[in-house]
């Protein structure tokens, strides 16, 4: 189970990253989310603030898409004239391979990742999701927020990262055919989603 590769991709408020943090305790994986800005602020000298800033956030114009294709990622760093956001996918997705191929294993949180290492032996694709209304009760206890403000930021959240995983993929998020595992931790809670994907990676171990 040691060398598995994790990605999760996760509705706002579903608790797909502290799933995430659960799984890489209990299994030793380690895990990867917002210091994969800081790794590709190091690898490609760009400032962290400005990335933090770009993170999981579509470039504004299409033309970078248009021209460059779907697959962004396949084009290296070496388009310095990309928008910071579409830099700040590229070198995040080769950091994503690199993570990958170590033969380490790893759990990635968002970042088109699933899409990223597709075909990649040992991936293991998760969506976290759980009802509107549940969520939103987790974002205003989270946040301190009122409903009103814990729904609408759930809703802004969503489509920016819809809009992501388009933008940079040309696919549609949270396609359940996408995925090896879709979970709804409202019914079966954070603690309840980490237990099952280490069941799937182990009933995986199992068939192989």
């Amino acid at each position: 189970m040691s060398n598995y590769v994790v990605t999760i991709a996760r509705q706002y408020g579903s608790g797909g990253r502290e799933v995430g943090r659960m799984l890489s305790e209990r299994t030793g994986l380690k895990f990867y989310d917002k210091d994969l800005i800081t790794m590709a602020a190091q690898k490609s000298g760009m400032s962290s603030e400005a990335l933090q800033k770009a993170d999981e956030k579509a470039a504004n114009s299409l033309l970078y898409t248009l021209a460059l294709g779907s697959s962004i990622y396949n084009h290296g760093v070496e388009h310095v004239n990309l928008p910071i956001n579409d830099r700040l996918f590229v070198v995040q997705s080769e950091i994503i391979k690199e993570l990958a191929n170590s033969g380490e294993g790893a759990i990635i949180v968002g970042r088109c990742a699933d899409y990223v290492l597709s075909g990649m032996e040992n991936l293991v694709r998760v969506y976290i999701t759980a009802d509107f209304d549940f969520r939103v009760k987790a974002v205003m206890e989270r946040h301190e927020l009122t409903e009103n403000a814990a729904r609408d930021l759930i809703v802004k959240t969503d489509k920016r990262r819809a809009n992501y995983y388009s933008y940079y993929t040309g696919e549609k998020w949270g396609r359940a055919d996408k995925y090896d595992l879709v979970i709804s931790t409202e019914r079966i809670g954070l603690d309840g989603a980490a237990s099952l994907i280490q069941d799937y990676m182990a009933a995986l171990d199992r068939v192989k």
